[in-house]
C-alpha cells in the first residue's frame, strides 16, 4: 500500500472522506441490497457467492461483477475475511502519538511504512494520530512499538484491549432511511465479551499459508476455496474445514464486505473515551455495545496522568446532528459512573489495510 496520507476534503467540521471520485447516490437498488447482505457475511461452502446470488434473485455471474465493480469504483474497501489474531495467540493494538504539526505529514509516512500498521487516523486532539498494529506474537508488536518509537523519536503510548465488548461494523447504504444510523441493522443483544487471555487456538503452517493467502480478501471466482487450495498446496475441502475450524474458535469473525463508509455518507466518525469507575467498566461497556449505532466498544488500559480514559466506543453517523445524539445517548447509559470523557474526530485517512501476516 502507498505510504501517502489522505488529505480530506473539507466536507464540515469534524468530518472527514477520503479521495473517491464515485458518486455513491449512482448506486441502484440491487447494489445497496449487496452492500448490505455481504457486511453480515456469507456461507463458508464450495459456492458461496453462488448462494448468496440465490438469496438476492441474482446470477453467480451477475454478482460477481456487481462485487468486482463495487471494489474497483472504492464504494467497498475490501472484501474478505475478518480475522481476530489475539484468538491465535496474535495481538492487535491500538496506539497513539503525539505529533508536532510541523512534522505530521513526515511521522505519517515512517509509521505507515510498516506493515504492521493496520490503520492510522489523524485525530482532534494533543494525541493526534492514532493507529492500529496486528501481528502474530505480542512480542512483535511490542517489538514494533520499539522500532517506530526508534524511527519517528517520539514516544508511542499502547493502548490493548483489555476487554472486548463489540466489534460488528455495519453500515446501512440505503438512501431513503433519513435517520440511519451505523449499526442499525445489527441486534442490539450481539456483544462479544472476550478478554486478552482467553484461550487460544494453535495455527500451522498450512493455516499460515491459508491466511496469508485471503488476508487482502478472498478471490472473486466461483470457488474461492478452492482458489486458495491451489495456491497453498491443499485441497479445496482441507481449506474450507480451516474456515469452519476458525469460525468456531473466533479466529474468524466472518467473510464479509467491508464497505467505504465515507463513500456511503458516513461522514463524521467519532472515538469516543470514557472515564469510568474501574469496578463498573465491564458492566456498563456491555450496556453501551446493546446500542446498535456503536461499531466498536472495548476496555482499555488508562495512561495516567494525561490520558484517563478507560472505555472506548466508536460513533458513526452521515451528519454532526446524528453524532451528537449519540453521544448524549452513551452519556445517559453511563450516568454518574463516568467522571469524565471526550470525542476525538477523524480528521484524516493517513492508512487502511488489514492484518498482514508475513513469510
Amino acid at each position: 500500500m502507498s505510504n501517502a496520507v489522505t488529505e480530506a476534503p473539507s466536507v464540515a467540521p469534524h468530518a472527514v472522506q477520503e479521495a473517491n471520485p464515485f458518486d455513491a447516490r449512482s448506486l441502484d437498488y440491487m447494489d445497496r441490497q449487496l452492500i448490505n447482505q455481504l457486511q453480515q457475511g456469507m456461507p463458508i461452502c464450495s459456492h458461496p457467492y453462488a448462494d448468496v446470488a440465490h438469496t438476492m434473485g441474482l446470477s453467480e455471474p451477475q454478482l460477481l461483477l456487481r462485487l468486482q465493480r463495487l471494489l474497483t469504483i472504492g464504494i467497498l474497501s475490501r472484501f474478505g475475511p475478518m480475522f481476530q489474531i489475539e484468538r491465535a495467540g496474535g495481538r492487535f493494538t491500538l496506539a497513539a502519538m503525539a505529533v508536532p504539526p510541523e512534522r505530521f505529514d513526515e511521522i505519517a509516512a515512517q509509521v505507515n511504512a510498516f506493515p504492521e500498521v493496520a490503520h492510522n487516523y489523524q485525530r482532534t486532539h494533543t494525541l493526534n494520530m492514532w493507529f492500529v498494529l496486528g501481528t502474530e506474537t505480542p512480542a512483535q508488536c511490542a517489538d514494533a512499538i520499539k522500532r517506530i518509537e526508534q524511527a519517528t523519536g517520539l514516544p508511542v503510548l499502547d493502548m490493548p484491549k483489555l476487554r472486548e465488548f463489540r466489534v460488528q461494523l455495519f453500515f446501512d447504504a440505503r438512501l431513503d432511511n433519513a435517520d440511519v444510523v451505523a449499526g442499525a441493522g445489527w441486534p442490539t443483544t450481539a456483544t462479544v465479551k472476550t478478554t486478552v487471555s482467553s484461550t487460544v487456538a494453535a495455527m500451522d503452517n498450512l493455516d499460515r499459508a491459508i491466511m496469508r493467502a485471503t488476508q487482502a480478501g478472498l478471490p472473486l471466482h466461483s470457488q474461492p476455496f478452492a482458489d486458495v487450495a491451489t495456491q497453498v498446496g491443499a485441497t479445496e475441502a482441507e481449506v474450507i474445514e480451516r474456515f469452519e475450524h476458525w469460525q468456531s474458535n473466533g479466529i474468524l469473525r466472518r467473510i464479509a464486505a467491508v464497505p467505504n463508509h465515507y463513500a456511503l455518507g458516513y461522514v463524521h466518525n467519532g472515538m469516543t473515551v470514557w472515564n469510568v469507575d474501574d469496578e463498573r467498566a465491564d458492566a456498563l461497556g456491555e450496556k453501551i455495545a446493546a446500542l446498535g449505532f456503536v461499531s466498536h466498544c472495548y476496555r482499555r488500559p488508562r495512561h495516567l496522568p494525561g490520558w484517563p480514559y478507560n472505555v472506548f466506543a466508536m460513533v458513526h453517523g452521515r451528519s454532526r446532528e446524528q453524532t451528537d445524539q449519540q453521544i448524549k445517548r452513551i452519556v445517559d447509559v453511563l450516568g454518574n459512573a463516568c467522571r469524565a470523557h471526550d470525542v476525538l474526530w477523524s480528521t484524516r485517512i493517513l492508512k487502511k489495510t488489514g492484518l498482514r501476516i508475513s513469510e
